[in-house]
């Protein structure tokens, strides 16, 4: 009987161990504060860096965790940036309810879609989600009168937070905006990865096959974390149609997906900082890249995600915990 309690409360032993906040967090969390003091002038960037983490994670979340490759991740993304806009043009500028309006109906979105998800893996699921991502791009250029095709989406007005925060060009309120949302999140998405559906999750990852064996219910965890999934980059959406006050069809790009997708791979996926640290090496080398060669920049990130790959196969956190380990060992 003793054996049993031990083996039962393993699970709640491991999940309560995950949850412990380790001193390199909170190091890294405090480090975002930085920019509001030593880099002012690159606060713009900074916003654009945390509304980017905050989609890297929202994929991370499926893809990481539960094995699910997406091409069409952006579809979610566009589908909150232009509900926001939209919400604040024809209903109100208030940004916490257009943030909540366009995480709602990319979740919604998501939802309906997950229905197909959830029964394909492989090489299918990726045509999939790259068919609805392209699907949703197309919907977005032709409706015009709606969302403005190719010229984007104007008259977008965000009241200012809390009635006195205004969203100027210094970005001070932007990325304090952006900083907020991007921890609330990840807090969420931690303790969802580290309970038992996370768990679960990483079970469906490793095998796709056992996990109903033992009682998993498949079908409906892919539903439920590709839903999550979709409500987070609804947000990351919203908050750049917010703090940019505007929304274009590039939010809504497969090629906003393929680097979402770039970012997992340079700073590991599955490892939850992974899309955060990848969003900000590849912003900040995209900025750099752009200055140096403005026509070719994805020629070095091209080179930047070679090397990472051949040095680092599971991603710049991957390398830096077996580095960590073999310390620990010695």
């Amino acid at each position: 009987m003793a054996m049993t309690d031990t083996t039962s409360n393993t699970p709640r032993r491991w999940i309560a161990a995950q949850c412990r906040w380790h001193p390199f967090e909170i190091a890294f969390w405090a480090a975002t504060l930085l920019p509001f003091f030593l880099f002012p002038t690159y606060l713009s960037l900074a916003s654009q860096i945390a509304v980017t983490a905050l989609f890297a994670l929202s994929l991370d979340l499926i893809l990481g965790y539960a094995g699910v490759v997406s091409l069409g991740h952006a579809a979610f993304f566009g589908i909150g940036a232009y509900g926001a806009g939209l919400f604040s043009i024809h209903v109100w500028g208030e940004p916490f309810t257009g943030l909540l309006f366009g995480g709602a109906i990319a979740g919604v979105a998501g939802y309906a879609t997950s229905f197909i998800i959830s029964r394909f893996r492989h090489l299918t699921l990726i045509m999939i989600t790259l068919g609805i991502g392209l699907m949703a791009h197309e919907i977005a250029n032709k409706a015009h009168s709606l969302t403005g095709g190719s010229d984007g989406l104007q008259g977008v007005k965000i009241n200012p937070l809390f009635g006195f925060f205004k969203f100027d060009l210094y970005g001070y309120v932007a990325y304090g905006y952006s900083l907020a949302a991007l921890f609330i999140a990840f807090l969420a998405v931690r303790r969802i990865v580290h309970s038992p559906f996370g768990l679960a999750l990483r079970g469906i990852r490793e095998n796709w096959t056992r996990m109903p064996a033992i009682g998993a219910d498949r079908p409906s965890h892919i539903r439920t974390a590709y839903t999550i999934a979709a409500v987070l980059a609804g947000f990351a959406g919203a908050i750049l149609t917010q703090t940019t006050q505007s929304a274009a069809l590039e939010s809504i790009s497969f090629g906003r997906s393929a680097d979402v997708l770039v970012m997992l791979v340079l700073g590991g996926a599955g490892r939850l900082y992974g899309g955060l640290i990848g969003a900000a090496i590849f912003m900040v080398a995209r900025d750099q890249f752009s200055g140096i060669a403005p026509q070719y920049w994805y020629f070095w990130i091209g080179v930047l995600l070679i090397g990472v790959v051949m040095l680092l196969p599971n991603g710049i956190l991957g390398g830096l915990s077996q580095l960590y380990g073999r310390w620990r060992r010695q």
